[in-house]
């Protein structure tokens, strides 16, 4: 029988803060005995669209501007909602304290004029506020001589254009709307990884599929010089691929960057033949992956690969290459199809699992929607039809994400269905540790696959929490008299905060069978089915 939640909402007036912000405030009111459900919000009409369709958009909250904060709270006592609503009060209002304390000190800066002023010599400017005023701070910033990193999502694409056409004409780079990572000359943008510096440089329209493909480059022995996010939308028709192009313009004339990658869903295919131009005009070796396309290599210097991994493999392989004999690496690792990967990799905990008659079905459980979109793809090719919120195939568009499918399914916990009323599955691990739990009791579930993504900006210690979760799942499935594998992969480095081995040690302790990428991750989790 459901349990009946008690909810109260409020507005806190004239307070910005960027979603992580939110998220963080959130994730510390889910933490009270009881609490179910936490959302912030800025009260913008997109986020009201997501709160009206979750059912939480009731009249306390319905008249917020984009500049005031909408906060709902749903427990499953009255008394736990009070109180979590009266610790969200509080922590909102020291934050409007803090800034007035330090406001006495010196005057913050107010606007990007002033924020130049006080930083002489800066060159980009980070912009994260409401999508409505987004692209009105973006043009001051271009309009300044400042490149631009835009968190900001919910920009109208009319706008998105306009901005990159302005930018364009002065020489300079705008990053998203909604970016999410960049390495900047060493410098990581938004959520990114510690990763060595070397003559690698990418322009990438996906934000985890950057992160997979710098790490793998700096676990190959690489390095990277650049890497610059896009925003998803820039491979659209409309915006032309204005800073994928100026990416590669930019990496072309840098003397640190000797190959060039390229990182994207498949582009409007006008887009796909100006970057193959680009490419070839750059003259520089390059990798090109568009996930899910045919496109064919244009000439000997460009090569087409399949997967994230493969694809920082190649970079990694044409930068050795380049090397004087004396100076390059004993590469073995990189190799130039991925299922030359898992070739002898099946069944890492010794012997293969006595999987009852029932199990015949993969749960993924992602964090990253370019890991989920490389799943798919692989598994279609080894004739596995899988449902999922972020269909490859729309035939597979899951009806009630909610809900897996019987068959079969992929998901983007990341996604805003997901993520209403909760942090981000790389910053908190409730959501996607309830539903690993929900089908670990499902007597049709045999495999079940995470992603850990760790760097600049996500848990602090993701993997401690997921192995306790792992634990938990199989003891459940044992219980039944069944057995449970769980696959799993790390992205990130020994330079990140958390360390590599650090949590992929947590992980083997629970039982989880590591593969070193995410295209390994999917291969193995498909043939542990067989």
């Amino acid at each position: 029988m459901p349990i009946s939640l008690h909810t109260v909402a409020y507005i806190h007036p004239n307070l910005y803060k960027d979603s992580v912000a939110l998220m963080r405030t959130a994730q510390s009111l889910l933490a009270l005995p009881e609490v179910v459900n936490a959302t912030l919000q800025m009260g913008n009409p997109a986020n009201k669209e997501i709160l009206l369709e979750a059912g939480l958009l009731t009249d306390a909250v319905k008249d917020a501007g984009p500049a005031d904060i909408m906060v709902v709270v749903q427990a499953k006592t009255q008394a736990a909602c009070e109180a979590a609503v009266a610790q969200s009060r509080l922590n909102l209002a020291g934050q409007e304290k803090a800034g007035s304390a330090a406001a006495q000190e010196a005057i913050a800066p107010r606007t990007v004029g002033m924020g130049l002023a006080n930083l002489s010599g800066a060159n980009i400017a980070q912009i994260s506020v409401p999508g409505a005023y987004a692209a009105a701070e973006a043009l001051k910033a271009v309009k300044q001589g400042l490149n631009v990193f835009m968190f900001s999502d919910n920009v109208p694409l009319v706008q998105e254009v306009a901005i990159k056409q302005e930018a364009g004409k002065r020489g300079l780079l705008v990053m998203g709307p909604d970016c999410g990572t960049a390495i900047i000359g060493g410098v990581p943008l938004g959520f990114a990884n510690h990763v060595r510096r070397g003559s690698i440089g990418l322009v990438a329209a996906s934000g985890t599929g950057l992160q997979e493909v710098t790490t793998q480059v700096h676990r190959f022995g690489g390095g990277v010089s650049h890497a610059i996010g896009t925003g998803g939308r820039d491979v659209y028709a409309a915006v032309g691929g204005a800073t994928l192009l100026q990416g590669i313009a930019l990496l072309a004339q840098d003397a640190a960057t000797q190959v060039i990658a390229i990182v994207s869903k498949p582009p409007a295919p006008e887009v796909t033949a100006k970057v193959m131009a680009a490419l070839q005009a750059a003259g520089k070796p390059a990798v090109v992956l568009f996930l899910g396309s045919d496109v064919k290599s244009p000439a000997k210097h460009i090569r087409v690969v399949h997967t994230l991994v493969d694809c920082a493999a190649q970079a990694v392989r044409l930068a050795d290459g380049l090397l004087p004999k004396s100076r390059r690496e004993n590469f073995q690792s990189a190799k130039s199809e991925s299922s030359k990967y898992i070739a002898n990799y099946e069944y890492p905990i010794g012997t293969k699992p006595e999987f009852a008659s029932s199990q015949r079905f993969l749960r993924a459980l992602y964090s990253g929607g370019t890991y989920a979109s490389e799943a798919q793809l692989i598994w279609a090719r080894m004739g596995l039809e899988v449902w999922s919120n972020v269909p490859v195939n729309k035939a597979f568009a899951l009806a009630n994400p909610k809900k897996s499918s019987f068959g079969h399914t992929a998901l983007d916990l990341g996604d805003d269905e997901f993520t209403l009323g909760r942090p981000h599955p790389m910053i908190d691990q409730a959501a996607r540790i309830e539903r690993l739990l929900k089908e670990a009791a499902d007597p049709t579930v045999r495999v079940i696959l995470l992603d850990v993504v760790i760097g600049w900006g996500a848990h602090a210690d993701p993997a401690s929490e997921l192995a306790a979760a792992i634990v938990q799942a199989k003891r459940l499935a044992a219980k039944a008299k069944r057995a449970l594998a769980v696959v799993g992969f790390v992205c990130g480095t020994e330079l990140d905060p958390q360390g590599l081995t650090v949590q992929e040690t947590k992980l083997k302790s629970a039982g989880m069978a590591l593969a070193g990428n995410s295209a390994n991750a999917a291969w193995l989790a498909a043939r542990w089915l067989a």
